[in-house]
């Protein structure tokens, strides 16, 4: 399994950034498939950001709700996480996560701390 970020990049305060994750050898139509993000900034504990089960259903951390949108293309195994109203704490790296996980219901940011597939990870700069 591979996964391959894209999408970082630098923007102001209430910019918008599109983060896309190519899934290689995952089963992303699997029952128990389970993809998210996860950031990281300086200084701080990765954290989890959003989850999408295969058939949609999203998690988002408090901290992006209403902010964040998390959607697949599962016909291109393809993970994005749209960031509108960016603020500069959102900086960080971020990183695509996979999982296989039943019930999935335990799709969710805290159950995936432990995915088994990671990404490289893209940078996110916010400035205001």
């Amino acid at each position: 399994v591979q996964l391959v970020e894209s999408g970082g990049g630098s923007v102001h305060a209430g910019g918008s950034l599109r983060l896309s994750c190519a899934a290689a050898g995952f089963a992303v139509n699997s029952a128990s498939a389970c993809m998210g993000w996860f950031r990281h900034a300086p200084g701080k504990e990765r954290v989890g950001v959003a989850t999408i089960t295969r058939t949609g259903i999203t998690t988002d951390a408090d901290s992006v709700k209403g902010r964040f949108t998390t959607s697949q293309d599962n016909a291109k195994n393809t993970l994005f996480l749209q960031m509108d109203s960016l603020k500069p704490e959102d900086t960080a790296v971020y990183f695509c996560a996979a999982s296989y996980v039943l019930p999935s219901s335990w799709c969710r940011p805290a159950s995936m701390e432990n995915a088994k597939y990671w990404g490289q990870g893209t940078q996110v700069t916010v400035s205001s």
